[in-house]
C-alpha cells in the first residue's frame, strides 16, 4: 500500500477509535443520555423526553461502563448515598438488559407499603395535597391532521383545549401508530385523572397521578427495604412496573445516575424530517427543564 494510503488510514483509524474512546469516557463517568418511552413517571417524566443523567451523582459501580453485565466486579468507587426522592436510572436487576427510571421511596431498613392508593413509609402515610385534573392523551396518528374533539375537549399537535381556551390543568399528549393503537385494547385513549403533591418524609415535594386509588398495586404487603438495596416507585402510580412488582428491591450496584434535564422532547406527531410539523411535535417548553 502506497505511503500516502496508509497515512490516509491510519488517519480514518485514529480518528474513529479516540471519538469512540472520548465517548465511553463522556458516557461512563460524566453525562448518560436515555430517552423515555413509557408513561411510568408522568407527570415529571412523558414519553418522548430525551434525558442527561449524572454518572457522578452516586458513585461508579460495573454498570456505570460498558459490558457491566460481564460482573467483572462488585460494589462501588467514589460512593455517596442518595436521597428520597431522587430520580434515579438503575439497571432492571431482573432483567439486565434494560435501564429504568423512577423515584426513590425506600432505602435500607425502610418499609413501604400502599394503602388504598396511599403511600405509607415506616408506618406513617405520606402526605399528599392540592388535588387537580390532569389528561394522560394517547392518539393514534391518523388523529393527527384532524385532531381529537370530544364534550368540551379539543386536542391537536401539543394542545389541548377546553371551552376553547388553554386547559386549566396539566396534561401529556403522545401520537402512536394506529397499528398499535388497534392491536391494544385500551392502549390509547384520552384518561382522566388526578395530579397530586407529594410530600415525602425527608420534606421533598414532587408530583404523582393517580387514575384511582383502587388499582392493582393500591393494596399490597409491606416491602422491608433490605441492606444493601432500594425501593423505587414511579410518579405514574397505577401505570408503573417498580418495586410494588416484577422489579422488587433494586442492588445498590445497579443504580447508574441522577436524573439533570431533559434536553429534547417530543410526542412523536411527525417525522424528524417534516420540519414544517416541528410546531405540534416538539414540546418546546421542556427542552431545558430541570428534574426534582
Amino acid at each position: 500500500m502506497p505511503a500516502k494510503n496508509k497515512n490516509v488510514a491510519r488517519e480514518w483509524f485514529n480518528t474513529i477509535f479516540y471519538g469512540a474512546l472520548i465517548a465511553i469516557v463522556f458516557r461512563s463517568f460524566l453525562l448518560e443520555p436515555f430517552n423515555i418511552p413509557s408513561g411510568s413517571m408522568i407527570p415529571t417524566l412523558h414519553v418522548g423526553d430525551h434525558i442527561f443523567v449524572e454518572k457522578w451523582a452516586y458513585g461508579y459501580s460495573r454498570y456505570s461502563f460498558p459490558f457491566g453485565s460481564w460482573k467483572l466486579w462488585n460494589g462501588r468507587f467514589w460512593a455517596t448515598e442518595p436521597e428520597i426522592g431522587d430520580v434515579i436510572v438503575f439497571r432492571n436487576p431482573i432483567n439486565e438488559s434494560q435501564d429504568y427510571v423512577k423515584r426513590l421511596i425506600g432505602k435500607p431498613g425502610d418499609k413501604i407499603q400502599m394503602i388504598n392508593g396511599r403511600l405509607h413509609i415506616n408506618g406513617v402515610q405520606v402526605e399528599r395535597k392540592d388535588p387537580r385534573p390532569y389528561v394522560i392523551a394517547t392518539l393514534p396518528k391518523s388523529m393527527r391532521s384532524v385532531g381529537y374533539y370530544k364534550d368540551n375537549m379539543s386536542i391537536k399537535g401539543n394542545k389541548l383545549w377546553v371551552d376553547n381556551e388553554p386547559a386549566p390543568y396539566n396534561y401529556t399528549i403522545e401520537y402512536k401508530s394506529d397499528n398499535l393503537c388497534n392491536m391494544y385494547n385500551g392502549a390509547c385513549g384520552v384518561f382522566m385523572g388526578t395530579e397530586y403533591t407529594e410530600v415525602l418524609p425527608n420534606g421533598v415535594e414532587h408530583s404523582i397521578i393517580e387514575m384511582t386509588d383502587d388499582a392493582h398495586f393500591d393494596n399490597t404487603q409491606t416491602f422491608t427495604v433490605p441492606e444493601n438495596h432500594f425501593f423505587f416507585m414511579g410518579d405514574n402510580r397505577d401505570n408503573s412496573s417498580d418495586s410494588r412488582g416484577d422489579v422488587s428491591f433494586v442492588p445498590r450496584d445497579n443504580v447508574l445516575g441522577k436524573v439533570w434535564f431533559v434536553w429534547y422532547s417530543h410526542n412523536y406527531y411527525a417525522p424528524m424530517m417534516s420540519v414544517w410539523s416541528w410546531n405540534n411535535k416538539m414540546r418546546w417548553g421542556r427542552f431545558g427543564m430541570g428534574i426534582k
